[in-house]
């Protein structure tokens, strides 16, 4: 099946490249971990469980914004198309990595990091 030309382009501009592995001083499963290196500079313990980005307040899918369910979180860049937007720093996606990638967020609470 051929890829459709709106994932080509952002296929073309960096999509699914590694951005790191697992950064010291984040435990084994480190999604969450890699997610508040990412956005707030340092490691909040408290974050490293996946499940405690649910406990910012909800908000609609926007850049900048964090998806997030029980067990994975990861950071939105740039919406595609329906549910698929472009993630920054999905930290332990697989194999130990860190991505940046195209990705559905069906199934998942999108949070405001930054809301009280």
């Amino acid at each position: 099946m051929p890829t459709p030309p709106g994932l080509r382009r952002v296929m073309a501009e960096g999509a699914g490249r590694n951005v790191r592995g697992r950064s010291a001083g984040c435990p084994r499963r480190y999604c969450g971990c890699g997610a508040s290196l990412y956005l707030f500079g340092k490691i909040i313990p408290s974050l490293n469980l996946a499940a405690n980005w649910l406990r910012f307040p909800r908000t609609a899918p926007a850049p900048g914004m964090v998806a997030a369910r029980r067990g994975h979180v990861f950071v939105l860049k740039r919406h595609i198309r329906g549910k698929v937007w472009l993630v920054h720093h999905d930290s332990n996606s697989g194999r130990g990595k860190a991505r940046v990638h195209p990705r559905s967020i069906a199934g998942f609470q999108t949070v405001d990091p930054r809301g009280s």
